[in-house]
């Protein structure tokens, strides 16, 4: 449960992070921090809920790579690159919520 939570949190984070003005050097650790948290958690998730574990370590792994895409650091790339894996990872982490509830009732 709780890896759905930080999923979840980390997709709040990048939905708000893409309107938040960081050098590119911040974008940088920023994408790779949340890259390897969420590709970690994903990898966690596989076992219990397989199609959001594959979802977040995919998700993971495009934060990672997106950190040292040049075009993606400043301005609109890292805007929708981090808002549409903020979506994605925040379905995720939620999604495993409702089915861990479901799973316990």
């Amino acid at each position: 449960m709780w890896k759905g939570w930080v999923n979840g949190i980390l997709g709040l984070w990048l939905i708000i992070a893409a309107f938040l003005k960081f050098s590119a050097t911040a974008v940088l650790w920023d994408n790779l921090i949340v890259g390897i948290i969420v590709g970690i958690i994903g990898i966690l998730m596989i076992k219990e809920k397989p199609w959001q574990g594959w979802l977040g370590t995919i998700v993971g792994i495009l934060l990672i790579i997106a950190a040292f895409i040049k075009s993606l650091q400043t301005g609109a790339g890292y805007l929708w690159t981090d808002l549409i894996l903020g979506v994605l990872a925040a379905i995720a982490g939620f999604g495993a919520l409702g089915k861990a509830k479901e799973s316990n009732s």
